[in-house]
């Protein structure tokens, strides 16, 4: 590793842990906010406007959440890579399918990303118990609104 101008308070095994586990945040987050724009832009169908809103909605939480978790990467000496290369190579988000799509589509289709995300974001909340209390903290609250988001989308399915 390259010599940082930004050190933080964590041991080099702390801040390897913490510092994997926010980039694999960020690089989940940015991506999230990919896939919902996409989504806004292509929904159709019958509940159009309210999936276009609510759409809008999860971009905001992802795009807020990514600017915390770089910053706390940051705060950590970690430098945050959210370049779309390193993005496309290493999000968990699944795979968006282009064109239209309708409403019901894209409402699957966002259960299931936020699922998958939600797994991942626990097992980071669990591997920064020891290494960082400070960075579990943000993971654990957005592992929460990414819950409480996929409630939301989920009960529209119901």
């Amino acid at each position: 590793m390259t010599q940082t101008p930004i050190t933080g308070p964590l041991s080099d095994t702390d801040e390897k842990t913490t510092g994997d586990a926010l980039q694999d945040s960020l690089v989940d987050l940015v991506g999230l906010a990919l896939v919902a724009k996409q989504a806004h832009w292509n929904v159709i169908g019958r509940n159009f406007r309210s999936v276009h809103l609510q759409l809008d909605e999860l971009v905001n939480l992802a795009r807020t959440h990514a600017d915390e978790v770089a910053e706390r990467a940051a705060t950590i000496g970690r430098s945050p890579d959210g370049r779309p290369a390193t993005v496309a190579g290493q999000t968990g988000v699944p795979e968006y399918p282009g064109g239209w799509q309708k409403d019901e589509r894209v409402i699957k289709a966002v259960v299931d990303t936020l699922e998958a995300l939600i797994a991942r974001f626990r097992e980071r909340v669990h591997q920064t118990e020891e290494s960082d209390p400070v960075t579990q903290d943000l993971l654990i609250t957005i592992t929460s609104e990414l819950e409480q988001a996929h409630w939301m989308w989920q009960a529209q399915l119901a």
